[in-house]
């Protein structure tokens, strides 16, 4: 099954910039706005896909920062390393259930439009604590609401048709068993965010 994901998102790496719309990426930068990252940060981007993120976070973290994209498709994580061939972001063809860094190596983890693809969801949580630093966020971000997540999958079928994201008190036992706390949940037309702070 988590071959066929592979597969699945490897076929799709060549046109998945042009799923992207301006209007999306003007609501993800006002998103990315409000998530208090700031100059210095290293912030982990889980499932970067093609690095739609990593332009509004270089920004964020400036110079002196860095963004670390991880992707478990390997063109996925090729196209983003040649869009963003920058000394501070780097990319790394991993899966988010087995992340191939030390503990406490992040100030910030995201996960935008990937978190119902991971094979794990649990364990891939149980790896953004580890990585992260104590008193780190993770930010689990989408453009549509978890059933309009849902419903479009469905819709597109194959080996996609039933990745989800969790429910709302499902994703919270999730952090509590992952030791993070102060979860909170937005989910609406348009927007799913959730955020977690870790804890040690």
């Amino acid at each position: 099954m988590h071959d066929k994901h592979q597969e699945f998102f490897d076929a799709a790496a060549a046109e998945w910039d042009l799923t992207y719309t301006a209007e999306d990426l003007e609501r993800l930068t006002h998103i990315v706005d409000k998530l208090n990252m700031a100059e210095g940060m290293d912030i982990l981007d889980l499932g970067c896909g093609t690095g739609i993120l990593f332009d509004m976070l270089r920004r964020k973290v400036t110079g002196s920062g860095t963004v670390t994209g991880v992707d478990f498709s390997i063109e996925m994580a090729r196209k983003a390393h040649r869009n963003f061939p920058f000394d501070n972001v780097n990319v790394v063809d991993a899966d988010a259930t087995a992340l191939p860094f030390a503990d406490g190596s992040f100030d910030v983890a995201v996960a935008f439009a990937a978190f119902p693809h991971f094979s794990d969801q649990q364990k891939a949580i149980d790896e953004v604590h580890r990585v992260l630093k104590s008193g780190a966020k993770f930010h689990i971000i989408h453009l549509e609401s978890a059933r309009e997540i849902s419903r479009v999958h469905h819709e597109i079928g194959g080996v996609v048709a039933h990745d989800e994201i969790p429910t709302d008190t499902t994703l919270r036992e999730m952090f509590d068993h992952s030791q993070f706390m102060s979860a909170t949940i937005e989910d609406h037309p348009g927007l799913y965010l959730a955020t977690a702070v870790n804890s040690r």
